[in-house]
């Protein structure tokens, strides 16, 4: 095998940050929406709040997570987003997952 066909597999096409189980999760869950509530998140996902919020702001500091904090009412919220990025590279990993699966 060349080394252009070693450079070519799939499994090269994988976005790193997105191969930990609850980052893969959280990615495929705000895929589907616009944003999402982190009590909805944490539901969802059936994480703690600390596990939520260390991927979360890993993700964040790669730039593909937006995690936007306000208010409702009196009360304090937090929001994830994906951004821009986050929806590409979401789609790279997806795309390479299915070129590896021969789907």
């Amino acid at each position: 095998m060349t080394s252009a066909a070693k450079d070519s597999h799939p499994r090269l096409k994988l976005v790193e940050p997105f191969m930990h189980p609850v980052r893969f999760s959280l990615m495929a869950a705000l895929a589907g929406v616009e944003k999402l509530d982190f009590a909805s998140t944490k539901e969802h996902l059936e994480v703690s709040d600390s596990v939520l919020s260390r991927q979360a702001s890993q993700l964040e500091e790669l730039g593909m997570v937006k995690i936007s904090k306000g208010f409702v009412g009196k009360r304090p919220r937090t929001w994830f987003s994906l951004t821009k990025q986050g929806r590409d590279s979401w789609q790279q990993h997806l795309a390479a997952l299915q070129s590896i699966a021969g789907t």
